[in-house]
């Protein structure tokens, strides 16, 4: 999609949003209430325990999904990672999305060294074919850093949007 001047992705970490779960889920575009015994269900199925980073792997994690989009030929215009989940505004890349996904996602695992899944299936993205809507997914992705204490780019390889 040449016509687009970002792309913000949003991936969260194993078994930390399970279908039925308290805040709502999503399933094909579609947002579905809570649902305890679905959840539940969800929750038994797991093949490892939920994953969350802590404080100290965030930065770990940031950097390896920077690396990561910079082999591609990519910009990062806003990183925040959480316990639970990481959001990315990325410049357009002449690469597949879900490939885009998936090597930030593993160069995470493996950079981290871990053996198990750390991330779920899938992934959330909203494409930016105006600057303006561009602008809103990075302040909104800042505002996760600054929320977290800490500077609104917290990793040297964020580059402002063009």
């Amino acid at each position: 999609m040449p016509n687009t001047l970002g792309i913000m992705l949003t991936f969260t970490t194993y078994g930390t949003w399970l279908r039925g779960d308290a805040r709502g889920w999503v399933a094909d575009g579609l947002v579905y209430p809570p649902e305890p015994r679905l959840e539940d269900m969800d929750r038994q199925r797991l093949r490892y325990p939920p994953f969350r980073f802590s404080p100290e792997q965030r930065h770990q994690a940031g950097n390896a999904i920077g690396r990561t989009v910079a082999a591609m030929g990519g910009s990062v215009y806003a990183l925040t990672v959480g316990s639970w989940h990481a959001h990315v505004v990325v410049g357009y890349v002449n690469v597949p999305l879900a490939e885009i996904v998936k090597l930030m996602k593993e160069g995470v695992r493996i950079d981290m060294g871990y053996r198990r899944a750390i991330w779920s299936g899938g992934y959330d993205k909203r494409f930016c074919f105006d600057r303006r809507s561009l602008l809103a997914r990075v302040e909104y992705v800042r505002r996760h850093n600054l929320q977290d204490g800490l500077p609104g780019e917290p990793w040297a390889f964020i580059v402002p949007p063009i």
